[in-house]
């Protein structure tokens, strides 16, 4: 686990901020990580509460699906991490967390609208995927084939999967999906239900990361 010690510090200091912010309760969600282009990845073992979280924590598994060190029993959502990375090259963090207001208004036939810039920059747009039982492959498979235009996906009357090219990226990711579902609700409660953020705004960003790289808020 050497070469995975520095992000598994990073999961682990995502796992307490999770919490903290209501994003999920005791053991209901799991974390991984890999390095750029590793055919194997770092994922929180089953049962962990991630506001708990030790290196100890933490299994080692290859894309594949083998067991390559770490806790013997990773997570039971090890496979949604796995095809996730095998669908996106490009990412190298998972989170998969239970944000209840995103997923109430998922179940409740309501579109996630993204209102800021920081929700626009940060989640782009939020795809779904109907109830499957979790733990599945059926889950797993249906959650990967979601990021393929997107990198936050609402898995139904369940949580949401978020990546990230790096650990920090999908944090962001997922903190400001749910807090675009709470700024959804509170535009619901307001009567309001086709405000977001101008359309220009993202037509520019996405101008400029073309073009230059990425681009600050």
């Amino acid at each position: 686990m050497a070469d995975h010690a520095g992000l598994v510090d990073e999961l682990v200091h995502v796992g307490r901020k999770a919490v903290a912010r209501g994003l999920v309760l005791g053991s209901g969600g799991n974390l991984s990580a890999r390095l750029p282009g590793a055919d194997e990845c770092v994922v929180t073992a089953s049962g962990t509460w991630l506001d708990e979280l030790t290196p100890g924590d933490f299994s080692v598994v290859g894309l594949d699906g083998s067991h390559r060190g770490g806790h013997p029993k990773p997570s039971s959502e090890v496979q949604l991490h796995l095809h996730s990375y095998l669908a996106r090259p490009d990412v190298n963090a998972v989170i998969h967390l239970h944000p209840q207001l995103s997923v109430l208004l998922d179940a409740l036939g309501h579109q996630i609208r993204l209102f800021t810039i920081d929700h626009a920059y940060y989640v782009r747009r939020v795809a779904t995927v109907p109830y499957i039982a979790s733990g599945t492959d059926e889950l797993a498979r249906a959650g990967a084939e979601a990021l393929a235009d997107a990198d936050a996906v609402i898995l139904g009357h369940h949580g949401c999967s978020v990546v990230g090219e790096t650990v920090e990226a999908a944090h962001k990711r997922v903190a400001n999906l749910e807090e675009a579902a709470v700024a959804t609700y509170r535009a619901l409660l307001l009567g309001d239900t086709t405000t977001v953020c101008p359309p220009e705004y993202l037509e520019r960003i996405r101008r400029l990361e073309a073009g230059a790289g990425e681009a600050p808020v």
